[in-house]
């Protein structure tokens, strides 16, 4: 069966703040993006809030704890290395025209980092001169009280923040994908004998680009009636039979969602999170594998493809830095 790759088109970005010179990451826009989409530039100092360059740290490489074994001829051999939560501290400078202005400043900007602890994580975005955009999720730790000094908290003040990131690595800002599509079976003889196969079978080699391994999300698209995604260089692989499910097998046109992690398997019926189809995929021998950094080959198959059946496979790089 013919197959139709379509190429990705990232969405536009919004514009960033001017860039300027930032201790561990360089010269950068940095902006904060608070759980409600809102965004606060942090470098662009004509605003009446900026974050001030002494005293930042945590933005550089990740931090590990190294797990070894004593060896016989001396030393150790290392064992394991489990990568930290990441803590940045971010001083931030807050002003205004008069003590209102401030304290409205003061209370609002606040509020964007502590909501974190109740709506979900923050986003710190770091934007190069060239357009590439990395981005950290935060949560609030502490931080946001001030310097307690006199003539503070009149028309300004500072409070040096730390955030807390439970995972430590930078994530690029627009994602990578593959698609695969089947596109439309000819006649068998016109113009010359063919054969086309009921399955999408693509072997493809993915290249993540990033530091670090990544998982995967994946969005079929029916019809089909079992779907197979196989890791060629170690095999592990996962397979997802909707008619292990009340709905039975995949329709044209309808969708199934598989994230891996955390594993999670929707059939898109039209509801806000779809219907839970986990059950659908053959434990205990599935394997929702990752992609680690480089290139992979990997090969996906749908049995019962038709016209229309597609594949989507969609990943952020990760990354040390920022």
């Amino acid at each position: 069966m013919p197959l139709i790759t379509a190429p990705y088109i990232a969405p536009e970005e919004p514009p960033v703040v001017p860039p300027v010179e930032v201790p561990e990451v360089g010269y950068a826009a940095i902006t904060y993006i608070d759980p409600t989409g809102q965004r606060w530039p942090m470098t662009d100092t004509s605003l009446e809030w900026y974050a001030l360059a002494e005293g930042v740290s945590g933005l550089g490489a990740v931090t590990y704890t190294l797990t070894s074994d004593p060896h016989p001829r001396g030393g150790a051999r290392l064992r394991h290395a489990q990568p930290q939560p990441r803590t940045v501290v971010w001083p931030v400078l807050v002003k205004g025209r008069d003590h209102m202005v401030f304290t409205e400043n003061w209370r609002a900007l606040g509020r964007a980092f502590t909501r974190t602890l109740r709506e979900g994580p923050g986003i710190l975005e770091v934007a190069r001169p060239d357009g590439r955009v990395r981005r950290l999720p935060v949560h609030y730790s502490e931080g946001w009280d001030g310097r307690g000094q006199a003539a503070t908290g009149i028309t300004w003040d500072s409070a040096v923040v730390t955030l807390w990131c439970e995972d430590p690595y930078w994530v690029d800002a627009v994602p990578l994908a593959v698609h695969r599509e089947a596109g439309v079976a000819g006649d068998f003889l016109v113009p010359y004998p063919n054969v086309s196969s009921s399955q999408i079978l693509g072997e493809t080699v993915v290249t993540n680009p990033g530091d670090v391994e990544v998982w995967p999300e994946w969005v079929v698209t029916g019809p089909a009636t079992l779907i197979t995604f196989t890791r060629q260089d170690t095999g592990d692989s996962f397979v997802l039979d909707p008619t292990d499910t009340a709905h039975g097998a995949l329709l044209a046109g309808e969708q199934v969602v598989i994230s891996t992690d955390p594993p999670r398997v929707r059939y898109q019926d039209g509801s806000p999170d779809g219907v839970n189809w986990i059950g659908a995929l053959n434990w205990p021998a599935s394997n929702l594998w990752s992609l680690p950094s480089g290139d992979t080959g990997v090969s996906f198959q749908l049995d019962g493809a038709n016209t229309g059946s597609a594949v989507d496979l969609t990943f952020h790089p990760r990354y040390e830095m920022a």
